[in-house]
């Protein structure tokens, strides 16, 4: 390995820089990271050590936000629950999709932040 080192003083520091990532890790990329400092410390520990962590909760919020939108979706035209629906009931039309979310958060949580 070719690694950069500073001199300070009488010692030699590695100069390591991590990626620059600026994609925000948001709210499943937050909970996915303390559920990998909880329960598989290794793997997370390994993720830190590489300067892969953020870019891998990133991508998994991404998948996550992504996959929320495709269920609310499919629930919303299984379920019958449309735009004339919203204007002729709000409040059961409010009810309604907030039901559906509280699902599909709850299956991504068991599919892609709860998986190990």
């Amino acid at each position: 390995m070719n690694i950069p080192y500073i001199r300070s003083g009488d010692y030699f520091i590695p100069d390591l820089k991590l990626p620059e990532e600026t994609r925000p890790i948001g709210k499943w990329g937050r909970m996915h990271r303390e559920y990998l400092r909880e329960y598989h410390p290794i793997r997370f520990n390994q993720l830190v050590l590489s300067g892969d962590l953020w870019t891998y909760l990133a991508d998994l919020n991404e998948q996550a936000q992504q996959r929320k939108e495709s269920l609310i979706a499919q629930m919303q035209s299984s379920e019958g629950i449309t735009e004339a629906l919203k204007a002729s009931d709000p409040m059961g039309w409010t009810q309604r999709m907030n039901n559906i979310t509280a699902r599909a958060e709850e299956i991504i949580r068991e599919e892609l932040i709860y998986n190990g």
